[in-house]
């Protein structure tokens, strides 16, 4: 086992000098600019954050001005990500880090996950390209490459069967890059076969996005990042559905803080 770990090992670096990829995120060691890369890239792929991303950092350049952004700016940098949470949460912690943290990105998981919308993952992977901590996390392209290497005819792999391989593996000088290697290996992986992350205990099928809840939160929330304020019937009337399914999901939205309304007025919660 010990030698199949090494030569698994020499593998991924050997790949990674091949054919590591370069992104922006990936060529600073700026925290702030890592936590945001890190948070657009839950469920989203790269080639859609990779212009989303470099603009909300010209936009917003710090842990400071995202925080005194108001919301509907924030929500308008993040049109094309989907899950409009994340960019409120991504606004809500720039907050508590300017105010109990003194504006500096905490260096550790158990810190960062009490901050909204970061997952032990999340914490962990800052951790890992931020500070270059050997810290141990799984995600997609991660479980596929361990998953294909060591579990390989097997199905419903749990990640705890995963994990205790990821933590003997990382690499305790330079994880940063380790990760990054294996990110790409996964991508590879994805590529010359049929959905390897199949055999895991966690897959699940993606639900169809076309005529979904989702589609409509994030309809409405285009069109109050467009016109910034709009009434409830022309809010109604813009969106391709029955009534009835979008009063639920906007009375949603109002008690999740996203949207206010005021006299028939709809408009971005802003709370600055």
């Amino acid at each position: 086992m010990k030698q199949d770990i090494n030569q698994f090992i020499s593998f991924i670096w050997n790949f990674y000098r091949t054919q590591g990829r370069s992104f922006a995120w990936r060529i600073t060691h700026d925290p702030y600019n890592i936590l945001v890369s890190e948070v657009m890239l839950q469920q989203t792929q790269t080639y859609r954050v990779e212009p989303k991303y470099e603009q909300f950092i010209i936009e917003l350049p710090t842990i400071q001005a995202l925080a005194d952004a108001q919301l509907s700016t924030v929500l308008c940098l993040w049109q094309g990500l989907g899950y409009n949470r994340r960019g409120k949460y991504l606004h809500e912690l720039a907050k508590q880090i300017v105010m109990k943290h003194n504006s500096i990105i905490p260096d550790n998981p158990e810190q960062l996950v009490q901050l909204p919308g970061i997952g032990k993952n999340t914490a962990a992977s800052i951790c890992a390209f931020a500070y270059n901590k050997p810290t141990v996390f799984i995600e997609t392209n991660i479980r596929t490459v361990f998953l294909h290497t060591f579990f390989a005819g097997q199905h419903h792999v749990p990640d705890t069967e995963l994990l205790p391989l990821i933590e003997h593996t990382v690499d305790q000088t330079n994880p940063r890059e380790w990760y990054y290697a294996l990110m790409d290996y996964g991508v590879y992986l994805k590529k010359q076969f049929p959905n390897p992350s199949r055999n895991s205990k966690h897959h699940t099928k993606q639900s169809k996005f076309e005529g979904s809840d989702r589609q409509i939160r994030g309809a409405i929330i285009r069109l109050l990042t467009k016109h910034n304020k709009i009434t409830i019937a022309d809010l109604f009337s813009s969106i391709t559905a029955p009534e009835s399914r979008i009063q639920p999901i906007f009375e949603k939205l109002m008690a999740e803080g996203f949207i206010a309304i005021k006299n028939g007025i709809v408009q971005i919660q802003e709370n600055i």
